[in-house]
This record gives C-alpha cells, sequence and structure tokens, in this order.
C-alpha cells in the first residue's frame, strides 16, 4: 500500500530540485497500463506492481497539482506496450511535446524512445522513471541522495569514457569481456534536469556510453536476484559486439532467449543482440539488486545493455534496450585500472 503522505517531500523535491520547475510551466504525468492480452499472460504479482505503480503516477499528479497551482497538470494513461524501449504512440509523444516538464512514471520505459528523444527535441524537460517504486521517494531512499555529490562523481567517470579507446570489464561473478570505447563519448545522468530539452532517468545516478558496435568479445554473466526473478546465473556471450548465445537463467534465460531469437538472421532480432551501453552507478543511497532502474545507479556497480544505442551516440535502433548490472566489478580503461571490486580509483 502506498503511504501518500510519505510521498509528499519526495516529489516536490523532485519537481523543484531535480526538474527545476518554474511558475506556469506545464506538467504532464504519463504511465502504461497492462493490455488485455496482459491480464491473460502475466502473473497477478507483475499486474499488480503494474497498477500500482499507475497509481503512484496518479498520485504524483495530484500532488503536483496541489503543491503548484500555477501549473497545469496533465494526467495521461496508455497502454503497456510489453517491452522496454518500444515506442508508445503518437499520441504518448504528443502530450509529452505539449508540456514543460515530463514525468514518465511507466512498467515499461520510454527513455531510448522516439517519443522521449522528440519530446526533448521541442524542450520538454523529461524523467524517465520505469519501474518506479514508491519507496524511492521516501525519506533515506534514492531520490534522498545529495543529486550535486552525484554529478560530481558522475562527470569525472564519463570524462575518463570519453578518453578511453578500450575497455575490460570483469567481476568474480565470472563476467570477462572486452570492447571499444575509441570516439565515443562519455554522458551524465546525475539527476538534474533543468535546461530545456535535459532528460534522464529518477532516481539518477550513472555515467554511460555506448561501445563501438561490432567490437565486444566476452562474457557477461548475470547473477542470482541481479535481475528481476532471476533465480540461477545467466551467461551470456558476444562475438563481435553482438550476443551469439544464452545459457542459464532458467525462466528469464528462456525469455531473452525468444527475445533474441538465435536461428533469425533479421530484425528485429538482430539489434537486439547489440551490446548497447557501458554504465557506472554513482548513487550511494541507491541499494536494490532486482530493480534495473535502481540497481543500475547503485554506487560501485557496472551495467551493460544489449539493444539500442542510437538515443547515446551509437548508430543501432532496436526495439529493446535492457540492461543487466554487475556487482564488485574490475573495469580497466586502456590497460589502466579506474575500478577495483566495486571501488573507483580515480
Amino acid at each position: 500500500m502506498i503511504e501518500k503522505k510519505k510521498l509528499v517531500d519526495g516529489v516536490v523535491n523532485m519537481f523543484k530540485v531535480n526538474m527545476g520547475l518554474k511558475k506556469g510551466e506545464k506538467i504532464v504525468v504519463v504511465t502504461d497500463v497492462p493490455t488485455a492480452e496482459e491480464w491473460k499472460t502475466k502473473d497477478s504479482e507483475k499486474l499488480t506492481e503494474a497498477i500500482t505503480r499507475s497509481l503512484l503516477a496518479k498520485m504524483v499528479s495530484e500532488i503536483a497539482a496541489e503543491k503548484f497551482p500555477d501549473s497545469k497538470v496533465d494526467f495521461f494513461v496508455y497502454p503497456s506496450v510489453g517491452k522496454h524501449g518500444t515506442y508508445p504512440g503518437k499520441e504518448v509523444e504528443e502530450k509529452m511535446k505539449s508540456a514543460d516538464v515530463a514525468i514518465a512514471i511507466t512498467t515499461y520505459s520510454l527513455t531510448h524512445t522516439d517519443a522521449r528523444v522528440n519530446a526533448c527535441k521541442v524542450g520538454t524537460r523529461v524523467a524517465s522513471m520505469p519501474m518506479f517504486l514508491a519507496e524511492m521517494f521516501y525519506p533515506g531512499g534514492p531520490m534522498a541522495a545529495d543529486y550535486r555529490e552525484i554529478d560530481k562523481e558522475t562527470k569525472k567517470i564519463a570524462d575518463l569514457m570519453t578518453k578511453a579507446n578500450e575497455a575490460k570489464i570483469t567481476s568474480p561473478g565470472g563476467t570477462d569481456i572486452t570492447f571499444s570505447l575509441k570516439g565515443r563519448n562519455g554522458m551524465v545522468d546525475a539527476g538534474i534536469f533543468t535546461e530545456k530539452g535535459a532528460w534522464g532517468n529518477l532516481p539518477s545516478g550513472e555515467a554511460y556510453c555506448a561501445p563501438v558496435e561490432g567490437t565486444a568479445n566476452g562474457k557477461l554473466v548475470v547473477e542470482p536476484n541481479w535481475y528481476p526473478d532471476l533465480k540461477e546465473k545467466m551467461t551470456l556471450v558476444f562475438k563481435n559486439g553482438y550476443v551469439t548465445e544464452i545459457t542459464g537463467g532458467g525462466k528469464v534465460g528462456d525469455e531473452f532467449r525468444s527475445l533474441l531469437d538465435f536461428s533469425k538472421k533479421t530484425e528485429p532480432y538482430i539489434s537486439r543482440r547489440n551490446l548497447a551501453e557501458l554504465g557506472v552507478g554513482t548513487n550511494p543511497n541507491a541499494k536494490r539488486p532486482d530493480n534495473v532502474l535502481e540497481s543500475e545507479k547503485i554506487k560501485g556497480t557496472v551495467h551493460l545493455a544489449i539493444g539500442d544505442n542510437s538515443h547515446m551516440g551509437g548508430k543501432v535502433s532496436s526495439d529493446l534496450h535492457q540492461d543487466f548490472i554487475i556487482p564488485k566489478p574490475t573495469m580497466i580503461f586502456d590497460g589502466k585500472k579506474v575500478m577495483q571490486d566495486g571501488k573507483l580509483l580515480v
């Protein structure tokens, strides 16, 4: 059950500090709800999570309307698209474009979609909050972190990414992968979206960049409990930039084997296999390993993503962008250790 009164300070702080809301600016809060098909195919626990998230979005819009009476607040609901990074439809895009500040509290991420990109192009400031949980707003949660400190550290790591030519990531869990970063810029998602067209995730706290396509070789091991419902180790094998095999993972592994269907040599399967992102978490208040939105921000973790990177300086467009978090990583840029077992060395 969501405790609305515990949300208020966090929501007000988000609009004031993270979004820099000015008097009279228009706000839109968007959320997705399960489709009739999902009511048939998803279990009751997943449906409960999705519906609770939509209720949270509604409460956020109500708090915004109450606390910022000079702002027009619009609340918009659309049917679930079923995958992170899938375009949600023209109506959602137009709603976001019509506002100064757009808050997307959704089950499936709008971050890597043309709806988000095109809204930012016309100046909308966008907070994308897929899989967001009410307690992230509560005191001590990741939304209560010192975002100015996060900004400082995140910029430092992003600069290292920009200067690096080659990256190697290893972990005690078995990850061992190398890829090129040559010519790619490190980017900052530090939770301050006050400039026109600014965007990012909330909660925030990561430096990220798009590895050079076709260069990743090695394996990414996703450890149990570091992905929703993952009960056993899942290994993604990469060759020349693309996933060629997935072993283990139980039901979660089966889902990704289906999504990436290695028997198919056509789209959308090929682009889904692309190594899309290297990210480094920088939020000291982020803790939950099984919620990707929060876990990819955990200070001292690295995450790698597959699928779309066209919205972060890469060349691959896909209907999928999926992050996988690596705890206690060692990260080496151009032969120099910049992180050892999750501790930053620079």
